[in-house]
């Protein structure tokens, strides 16, 4: 459902150095499944979920989805894309309802679709209680769910969500990911970005930790912690990133996907002030 081949982006820095954000970037995500593309703050995950979205164009690489080359057809890629992110507002006086019937005539649905789509969301996550109260009124985590429904508008098969728990409650958070688990297993394919590794453990089939811009290794969990010989997966991903760090090479078995681990270079660090601004 998602191939990505290559990937790269760089940008320039205030003194027009370039800084590569990401670099020969690979993976490639299956349909209905949940993959964690994960990392600390600099890796490259924000960049890299903006391409697959088609909101930015790649530097060099390729991307696919549902068959349809991202780089030749934009448009149709990012309708086949619902994308999440953190820094999408929603309008302050309009109720969730109006918000989403409004994105549901921007994605070009029928009005008689839209009607269905937007009850049928409504209910779905739980919108009913607050669903014709301006949004300005609402909490963080009924904002999220209206965020979520707007992802859904359209129906589309791949859904790219950057830290959709962020800021939760407990249990908000535990709705959030029981909804990831039950869109996947309807078919859907997610990809996933979050800072907390741990809570993500039982919502995705596979993991890529991203370090540098970098794909530092990719499998399942039990792959991963067999690579790491670590329990949580954030030790899995500190001991894995640590030894990159050294250029130390991975003991163990490597499962699919693993990419040979980094040799720290001084000119990324240089720019680590900017790390947090482009990913």
């Amino acid at each position: 459902m998602i191939a990505v081949h290559q990937l790269g982006k760089t940008f320039f820095t205030h003194e027009g150095r370039e800084h590569p954000a990401v670099m020969d970037l690979s993976f490639s995500v299956p349909r209905g499944e949940v993959y964690g593309l994960l990392g600390p703050n600099g890796a490259g995950k924000t960049t890299t979920l903006r391409m697959l979205a088609g909101l930015m164009q790649p530097t060099a690489g390729t991307i696919a989805i549902d068959g349809v080359p991202g780089n030749s057809d934009p448009l149709a890629l990012k309708q086949r894309v619902g994308f999440l992110t953190a820094n999408t507002g929603l309008y302050a006086r309009l109720s969730p309802r109006e918000v989403l019937t409004y994105f549901g005539q921007v994605r070009g649905l029928g009005d008689a679709v839209l009607r269905e789509q937007v009850t049928e969301l409504i209910r779905l996550l739980g919108l009913e209680r607050f669903a014709d109260r301006r949004c300005e009124g609402l909490s963080t985590g009924e904002r999220q769910r209206v965020q979520i429904a707007r992802t859904l508008l359209g129906d589309p098969p791949v859904l790219i969500l950057d830290e959709p728990t962020l800021g939760l409650d407990v249990l908000t958070n535990r709705l959030i990911l029981q909804f990831i688990r039950d869109a996947a297993a309807g078919g859907r394919t997610i990809v996933l970005s979050t800072h907390h590794l741990d809570e993500v453990e039982k919502t995705c089939d596979r993991f890529g930790l991203m370090h540098r811009g970098r794909m530092l290794a990719e499998g399942t969990l039990s792959e991963l912690r067999s690579l790491a010989g670590e329990e949580r997966l954030s030790d899995v991903f500190l001991t894995l990133m640590e030894r990159a760090e050294q250029g130390r090479a991975l003991d163990g078995a490597a499962p699919l996907g693993l990419v040979p681990p980094l040799v720290p270079n001084p000119q990324n660090a240089s720019h680590s002030a900017e790390d947090g601004h482009v990913s």
